[in-house]
């Protein structure tokens, strides 16, 4: 497959093909609250950090976002354990207050599902370290949700982060790519994505009865959904792994 790539502020105008790109996302992930927040504002608010590849029919087959952030800010310094949705409020609080960023986060690396499997994911982090040097940053850093742990969700993540294959690479695919782009897998980020809600709504997103207290165990859910049927409420914290990706 022949591919172009480009961002959002090379080419606006397929900001409406970028944000309507088919995704094989499980329907509870884009149910968490800071993501419904501060998701959409990137392709707007940051298109020089929206990258997306055309094949040659001009059909948008993936997209990377990212965001500028100040890791070095007064009373940061380290990753932070909330992972993917403290970083995304840190850069637009940083944007909010003009603090100049210096480190990139990788948001999402989302493929269509019909061009799966054909290395694209690997292309786009490429374009993403690519894309973060041109800027002038010296890391990127990626809270990585790891394509294959849903298939252990009952494994701690402390586990699977770190199991290697015989040739020393991640055991994971998705922390494997990162790791042969130049990542350094570093931390667990324990709470990276947090979604709460009702009974009823954790039952239409997954056809599951959510009937039984204790640990529930759901389709591309990377750990168990806490559920309480007396509360009428189940929750969702989803760990990530932290990788840098010194440029």
């Amino acid at each position: 497959m022949q591919l172009k790539v480009s961002s959002l502020a090379e080419r606006p105008e397929m900001l409406g093909q970028v944000v309507r790109m088919a995704n094989s996302w499980p329907e509870f992930l884009v149910h968490d609250p800071v993501g419904d927040t501060h998701y959409g504002r990137i392709a707007t608010e940051l298109p020089e950090f929206v990258l997306f590849a055309e094949d040659e029919g001009g059909q948008v087959v993936a997209h990377g976002y990212s965001v500028p952030f100040a890791l070095a800010d007064e009373d940061r310094g380290e990753l932070p354990a909330r992972g993917w949705d403290e970083v995304l409020g840190w850069a637009f609080a940083d944007r909010r207050r003009g603090t100049p960023p210096d480190t990139v986060s990788a948001i999402s690396i989302v493929v269509a599902p019909h061009a799966q499997g054909s290395g694209l994911s690997a292309r786009m982090l490429s374009a993403m370290r690519q894309n973060a040097r041109a800027h002038g940053f010296r890391e990127v850093v990626a809270p990585v949700r790891p394509s294959a742990k849903h298939l252990e969700p009952r494994t701690p993540m402390e586990e699977y982060a770190f199991r290697e294959r015989a040739d020393g690479l991640p055991h994971d695919p998705w922390l494997r790519v990162h790791v042969r782009a130049g990542g350094v897998i570093e931390a667990v980020a324990p709470a990276s994505m947090t979604v709460a809600a009702s009974l009823e709504e954790w039952r239409g997103w997954t056809g599951l009865p959510f009937d039984t207290e204790g640990l529930v165990e759901v389709p591309g859910a990377l750990v168990p959904v806490h559920c309480e049927p007396r509360r009428g409420y189940a929750v969702y914290v989803e760990p990530n792994v932290w990788v840098r990706h010194t440029l």
